[in-house]
C-alpha cells in the first residue's frame, strides 16, 4: 500500500514552491511502478492526512519512513497504541543522495538545482 499525498495534504504541507496536482503525481507513481515491475503489487491510497489510514487499519504491520519523516512514524504509533492497535514496525530508510551527496527531493528539482535524476543543473553564468 502506498499513500499518496491529496492535493489538500500537498497544501497543507506548504512547500515551498508548487506542488504538481494528485492526478499528475499519481500518474508518475503509477509510471514508476510499472518500470519497476510491481505495479500490479502496489495499491495506491490517497492520504489526506499525514496518517493516512494507519490510524484504523490493520492490515499493515509496517510503515517505511524516511529519516525526515521518522517523527510521523513514531507519531503513528503512539496514536495506534493509546487506540489499542499493535505499533507498527518503522522501515528507516535512506534518501537517496544526489551526486552532491545531498538527498534527491521534489524541492531541488523544483529549484533547478538538480534533476529527476540527481545531477546537479549546471547554469551558466551570463557574460
Amino acid at each position: 500500500m502506498i499513500g499518496l499525498s491529496s492535493d489538500q495534504l500537498a497544501r497543507e504541507l506548504r512547500k515551498n514552491h508548487d506542488v504538481a496536482t494528485y492526478e499528475q503525481r499519481l500518474k508518475e507513481l503509477r509510471k514508476f511502478l510499472r518500470r519497476q515491475g510491481v505495479f500490479d503489487r502496489a495499491k495506491i491510497v490517497p492520504l489526506d492526512t499525514p496518517y493516512g489510514v494507519t490510524l484504523s487499519t490493520t492490515i499493515a504491520e509496517a510503515l517505511v519512513v524516511s529519516k525526515e519523516t521518522e517523527p510521523v512514524g513514531l507519531a503513528i504509533n503512539k496514536k495506534r497504541e493509546a487506540s489499542g492497535l499493535k505499533p507498527l514496525e518503522l522501515v528507516v530508510i535512506d534518501m537517496v543522495p544526489a551526486e552532491d551527496c545531498i538527498p534527491i527531493s521534489s524541492t531541488r528539482i523544483r529549484h533547478g538545482e538538480i534533476d529527476r535524476e540527481g545531477h546537479l543543473v549546471r547554469h551558466r553564468a551570463h557574460l
